[in-house]
């Protein structure tokens, strides 16, 4: 991956801060095959009570700490600093099968990737050895990039400023996905002259304050509520100058893409899966239809026969576009038709996830019949945490990016949501 070379100048060394190390030792994973593997044994022990935390709303503590000891929160850190630095194929393919066990869990590491990379493109050398060495330890991003009430998604008020050797910060964050958990929120906030910069501010930082109050009906465990900075001071050796990464031609914003796209496709595979189950189990079949069990309803298998032809279509474009970022990663430099060219593909799978997940959380009803609507087999879940999910930007603007594209050679805007 191409790198930006010199941030912003260190006025005190990184290595002084003394935040607490992780309990347990954390697997260091070594290779793409590794993190497979350790997705698959992550994910068994993950869904065992997916349904039941969901339903009672229960803040899975416990399981975020098994996921970053697993060192999966790692495998983006770069060889040359310890790190698997696993492909782009790889690393969606981790995600899709953590989400595919519980797509909150899944989606809590997808803003701490994409803030590993900014690292990876934006930090000077003794940040980059200092924060990943800290992710290899175990410790989490969580994130303060959004905001509620303001006029567009780049309409930012917090403010990031330059205060004597430091930075301060001020502001109020929502969608804070992954904050409550983490061990470091990085704050995303405008300096004097409207330029983006990253704080991140470690966890117990006075005048930070993360507030559980996330209400959605769908990915209700991700804790993604409010963040509020007053008065915050950070050294300038946590403040990374965020606005390079899509000033310049970078992929941090396909990456950002490519990761909620996985998290989609596998709440589309957990939801297909539930599908089968329960029609093979538990449906009876209709009574038009004179056969014996529900899974030889012809109609039903009809219906069965798309929505997997659909799901393995959206694979396809997600390992597609995957392979895309990775072409692209290999180069010496990224140009602009690289990043063009990256964010229409991920923008073609994301239309695929999107509506596949949607597509599959619905028809579980349908085919399952009326018996899967009861409480108590919480299976309302899947088409929540979709429809909530696929909500972090409108699919209707990835049909006018790729069309535009094609047919005009417009170039998509850099930023994170494309």
């Amino acid at each position: 991956m191409s790198t930006i070379d010199e941030a912003v100048p260190l006025n005190r060394e990184p290595e002084q801060e003394s935040e607490q190390e992780p309990a347990h030792a954390v697997r260091i994973i070594s290779n793409d095959a590794q993190a497979i593997a350790v997705a698959h044994e992550l994910a068994a022990r993950l869904s065992k009570d997916a349904a039941v935390r969901d339903r009672e709303r229960r803040l899975p503590h416990d399981e975020v700490e098994w996921f970053s000891q697993s060192g999966l929160w790692a495998i983006t850190v770069p060889k040359e600093y310890g790190g698997a630095g696993v492909s782009f194929v790889t690393l969606t393919e981790v995600v899709k099968i953590v989400a595919a066990a519980d797509p909150s869990l899944g989606q809590l590491p997808q803003n701490h990737f994409g803030l590993v990379d900014v690292i990876a493109l934006t930090g000077t050398p003794e940040q980059k050895r200092f924060f990943f060495s800290q992710v290899l330890a175990g410790k989490r991003f969580g994130n303060g990039f959004s905001e509620k009430g303001t006029k567009h998604v780049l309409d930012l008020k917090t403010r990031v400023t330059r205060d004597g050797d430091d930075y301060r910060v001020e502001g109020t964050k929502f969608y804070s996905t992954g904050a409550l958990f983490a061990h470091y929120v990085p704050v995303l906030g405008l300096d004097e002259g409207g330029k983006g910069w990253l704080a991140y501010i470690p966890q117990g930082t006075p005048g930070l304050t993360v507030i559980d109050d996330w209400s959605g009906f769908g990915q209700r465990t991700t804790a993604s509520g409010t963040v509020v900075l007053h008065h915050v001071r950070v050294p300038a050796s946590h403040v990374f100058p965020a606005h390079r990464v899509s000033d310049e031609p970078t992929l941090n914003g396909p990456i950002s893409q490519i990761l909620q796209a996985s998290i989609d496709a596998g709440i589309a595979h957990a939801a297909v899966a539930d599908t089968l189950r329960f029609v093979r189990e538990r449906t009876r079949p209709w009574v038009d239809s004179h056969v014996e069990r529900a899974a030889d309803d012809p109609l039903t298998l009809r219906e069965i026969g798309r929505l997997h032809i659909q799901l393995h279509a959206a694979d396809a474009l997600l390992e597609r576009a995957a392979r895309v970022l990775d072409e692209i990663a290999e180069q010496a430099q990224t140009s602009e038709d690289d990043v063009a060219r990256a964010s229409v593909a991920v923008g073609e799978a994301k239309v695929l996830t999107t509506e596949t997940a949607l597509l599959a959380g619905e028809k579980l009803f349908e085919l399952a019949g009326t018996q899967a609507t009861l409480a108590e087999h919480n299976l309302d879940r899947h088409w929540r945490n979709a429809r909530t999910h696929t909500l972090h930007d409108p699919v209707r603007w990835k049909y006018h990016l790729v069309g535009n594209y094609y047919l005009n050679g417009a170039k998509p805007a850099r930023h994170p949501w494309n």
